[in-house]
């Protein structure tokens, strides 16, 4: 897990009070490039993770949207999925309202493997045991520290393979017509 100092928990968040990371922190985070999206009910918890993402380091492509228009959260999942099927993003973050619709348009792209989260358990898990390449956050549901929390559990959590190889395989590539084993 990084280091409260990353993540911006248990200290002050350094966007917040106007200072940059130490270099020395900075450098010590695996550096990605991550697709962000949103629809308008998440504009700006979006916003404030994109940019504590730049701020320790990661490469972020905001795919909107950018203003707080009426938008249809299926075409920012979609927009995410591509990005991340891919390949121009490592990871992706989709927020709306619950999480759960994003979520659902996130996973129509058969390169995606979207969890919604809650917590930072929850994060770490869908990485570890899902090899999950998006997470999804519901903005009316939880705050900027938490959501930052789920972020740095899913962005610091390797996929652990091994007997959960297999099961990711099966979500990436379904088959439908074999009866469950």
């Amino acid at each position: 897990m990084a280091t409260t100092i990353a993540c911006g928990i248990a200290r002050s968040d350094p966007l917040e009070k106007g200072h940059s990371i130490h270099p020395t922190i900075k450098d010590s985070i695996a550096t990605m490039r991550i697709a962000i999206a949103s629809d308008h009910a998440a504009l700006e918890l979006k916003a404030s993770l994109a940019d504590w993402l730049r701020v320790i380091g990661h490469e972020v492509d905001d795919l909107g949207p950018h203003d707080d228009s009426r938008v249809d959260y299926p075409d920012y999942g979609y927009k995410l999925a591509q990005a991340v099927g891919s390949g121009s993003a490592e990871r992706g973050v989709a927020l709306c309202g619950s999480g759960i619709g994003i979520s659902i348009a996130v996973n129509r792209h058969s390169s995606c493997r979207c969890a919604r989260v809650d917590d930072p358990l929850s994060a770490s898990l869908a990485r570890e045991h899902n090899d999950a390449n998006v997470i999804a956050l519901g903005a009316r549901l939880i705050g900027i520290d938490m959501a930052k929390a789920c972020v740095t559990a899913f962005l610091d959590t390797d996929f652990s393979g091994g007997r959960h190889g297999p099961h990711a395989e099966k979500l990436t590539h379904p088959i439908f017509s074999k009866e469950p084993a």
